[in-house]
């Protein structure tokens, strides 16, 4: 079963967390025939390439109960519904200014019965609110990200590690983080044994930069 791949580094999910892993393979497979939110190429390789991948974020930062959580430019809801099954008390909010992706991501949500995500088709800089932690997979150069999410992250941290971005990236991230003196890389490789993940890294960025 391709699932196993999430259960073989996820190991203490519960069975409702396992069913819904399970689940979404049947649910991508489906939508994207109607709607083509993940590449042909990508949808065989779903648990790798989009769900261990999103909940990498998982391995370094756990939510808490009743925290919440954005996640910007979500696409088919990645890395926001993986992590929303991962942490079902934690409030997910997925956001996307392209209608029909946000189309499925509602529609998987659906298929789940996820009671703690909302997904909004709208440009973040129209959403209203203020969130723990703000996730995606790049979605655009960092500073650029950065203004899209300014003024969006809780001033007051809930967790031990102070509030702020959490991104996905490829490659060699020397140019684009170079005037952020206080962001952390972190590299999936530690975490996760396939070579997908070789290159692979988390990029943690607190909210009170230095820009």
């Amino acid at each position: 079963m391709k699932a196993d791949l999430v259960f073989k580094y996820f190991p203490d999910l519960t069975p409702l967390q396992r069913k819904q892993i399970i689940g979404l393979e049947q649910l991508y497979q489906d939508w994207n025939q109607k709607i083509n939110v993940v590449s042909r190429k990508d949808i065989d390789e779903l648990y790798l390439r989009h769900v261990l991948h999103s909940l990498g974020i998982g391995k370094i930062q756990r939510f808490n109960e009743g925290s919440q959580v954005l996640d910007v430019g979500t696409g088919g809801g990645f890395p926001g519904i993986p992590l929303a099954i991962l942490f079902p008390g934690t409030e997910f909010t997925l956001v996307d200014a392209i209608g029909k992706k946000i189309k499925v991501v509602q529609e998987v949500v659906d298929g789940l019965q996820l009671k703690n995500v909302v997904a909004h088709h709208k440009r973040v800089e129209d959403l209203p609110g203020q969130f723990d932690f703000i996730v995606s997979r790049a979605v655009a150069a960092m500073p650029t990200f950065v203004h899209w999410t300014r003024g969006k992250i809780k001033k007051d941290s809930a967790h031990e590690r102070k509030n702020g971005i959490l991104y996905l990236k490829g490659g060699d991230l020397t140019e684009e983080l170079k005037n952020y003196k206080n962001v952390q890389q972190f590299e999936l490789s530690t975490f996760f044994d396939e070579p997908f993940f070789e290159t692979k890294k988390i990029v943690y960025l607190p909210q009170k930069f230095k820009p």
